[in-house]
């Protein structure tokens, strides 16, 4: 059952806060909902955003300034959390690069995090079926974007699910967590040391492997101190060059990894997502 935590209005729609016992996670999870005002008269297109490293819903939603366009265009954006969380969850408190906010959006195989870490089943099973269950959402119209951590689980939720979302996006993601320092010690807890399991999760070998989803929108900082050893945006390139498959990089000068960065260009993707979303 969900739990309503708070609601607030905000440009003629309401921003909730919900909570709910999941079984997938096995665990309490919290959520982020706005609803536009166009809700009032019928189903709206959904639009699903992932945070990164050490977030949570809340990030998004107090830094993100999704709301006043989301409400023009008439979208509903979740905002899940990044990992399960609580007593019982195995994590490493001292490594803000595993367990509790870095989930990386796969489903562990591995003890004794695969009780817990499956947020890749959570964002693309349990809670999809959760909001339409109570939010008047059209899950024929879906897109997802994410920064980061969430913008690697966005790509790459999207290659194996292109025929649910009609649009993906990304902010500064971590294009091959497979070969990555802050990603790859993760992978290896949460899947095993056989790299081969680590190819669902990385969206330059998913693309590799044939995945395909019709075109992305990548917006990546110049100034991220990431860029070089984590994110490498060419990577993705090349990947998609290599593979015939669109894909809009856009380097932005001067920007770091942060939320002015991604409110910057919020629009851009809140606008890129509601074109395909119609």
């Amino acid at each position: 059952m969900m739990k309503t935590v708070s609601t607030s209005k905000s440009h003629g729609g309401v921003q909730g806060v919900y909570s709910h016992a999941s079984e997938v996670c096995a665990c309490d999870m919290t959520f982020a909902v706005f609803v536009p005002p166009q809700a009032a008269k019928g189903p709206v297109p959904v639009l699903w955003y992932l945070s990164g490293l050490t977030c949570t819903h809340a990030n998004v939603m107090d830094k993100g300034e999704y709301r006043r366009l989301a409400a023009e265009l008439g979208l509903i954006v979740v905002c899940p959390d990044t990992s399960p969380r609580g007593e019982s969850v195995p994590d490493e408190k001292d490594n803000w690069q595993f367990g509790s906010g870095a989930g990386f959006y796969l489903d562990a195989t591995e003890a004794p995090y695969a009780k817990n870490y499956r947020m890749y089943s959570y964002i693309t099973e349990e809670l999809p079926a959760l909001i339409a269950a109570n939010f008047p959402a059209d899950m024929e119209r879906q897109g997802i974007f994410g920064h980061s951590m969430g913008g690697h689980g966005a790509i790459t939720i999207a290659l194996k699910n292109p025929g649910r979302y009609r649009s993906c996006t990304a902010f500064a993601p971590i294009a091959q967590p497979s070969t990555a320092g802050w990603s790859r010690p993760a992978l290896e807890k949460y899947l095993g040391a056989d790299e081969a399991a680590w190819r669902t999760y990385d969206a330059t070998l998913l693309i590799a492997d044939g995945r395909r989803f019709p075109e992305l929108l990548v917006d990546q900082g110049t100034a991220d101190s990431f860029l070089e050893e984590g994110l490498r945006p060419q990577l993705l390139e090349k990947a998609c060059r290599d593979a015939g498959m669109e894909l809009t990089l856009r380097m932005q000068d001067g920007y770091d990894h942060s939320y002015n960065f991604i409110s910057t260009f919020m629009d851009d993707h809140l606008r890129w997502h509601a074109d395909r979303l119609r």
